[in-house]
């Protein structure tokens, strides 16, 4: 069954950049991005990860760690750094799974669990679908999925954007409307009643009684 918002993110085993991991263990309690890539050496996914290791700060700041995933060996990887850093400015800096047995793929049913043999010999077409981007809570639980097709490169401007969101909503009775930016008001959670809502959130808006809008809480 393919995996759920809410339900648990798998633990896994893994050789990365950084060495043997065990997830958990790396995530520790953490939030996490996990995003996949169908094969090393390929031109959107290189422009991505050089986006990605520019936007370290933004999620060390946010308490979030960020991890790769490419079906193709470690050392692959390290090659492939190379040329990242030399056409996009930065090499990754942020661990990088070889899922070389496809373990994680199809973990995170990311391919088919009857998927036969290893990374050897498949193409990008072959893995098509290793190109998401999971989010991860401290609790292990998936927030957010997104899988994109290898023609359109991922905003990770966007994936910055929902953590605030998430992180926000996860703390206040509270969500965020379309278009959210932070500090822009926020909808009231519908589990919140008018009169406590009087306390939680002075000066709130009602526009429907089921949409309350009020200032960003700090």
């Amino acid at each position: 069954m393919p995996l759920q918002i809410n339900e648990v993110a798998p633990d896994f085993t893994a050789e990365t950049t950084d060495g043997p991991m065990r997830f958990y263990d790396w995530a520790g309690d953490h939030w996490v991005v996990l995003f996949s890539h169908p094969k090393d050496f390929t031109p959107v996914c290189t422009t991505e990860l050089g986006a990605v290791a520019k936007l370290k700060p933004a999620f060390d700041k946010r308490g979030v760690k960020v991890i790769g995933l490419s079906v193709d060996p470690v050392e692959n990887h390290a090659k492939w750094a190379l040329d990242i850093a030399e056409t996009q400015g930065m090499a990754p800096n942020f661990p990088m799974i070889g899922d070389t047995d496809l373990k994680v793929s199809k973990l995170y049913g990311m391919l088919p669990a009857n998927t036969a043999g290893t990374a050897d010999g498949r193409t990008p077409a072959n893995n098509a679908t290793v190109r998401n981007v999971f989010i991860i809570g401290p609790d292990k639980l998936i927030k957010l999925m997104i899988a994109y097709p290898m023609t359109t490169g991922r905003n990770f401007d966007e994936i910055i954007r929902v953590i605030d969101s998430m992180q926000m909503t996860a703390k206040h009775k509270v969500a965020t409307p379309a278009d959210w930016q932070p500090s822009e008001d926020v909808i009231i959670s519908g589990a919140v009643s008018d009169e406590d809502a009087k306390t939680l959130f002075p000066g709130y808006v009602t526009l429907k009684p089921y949409l309350r809008t009020t200032k960003q809480p700090t």
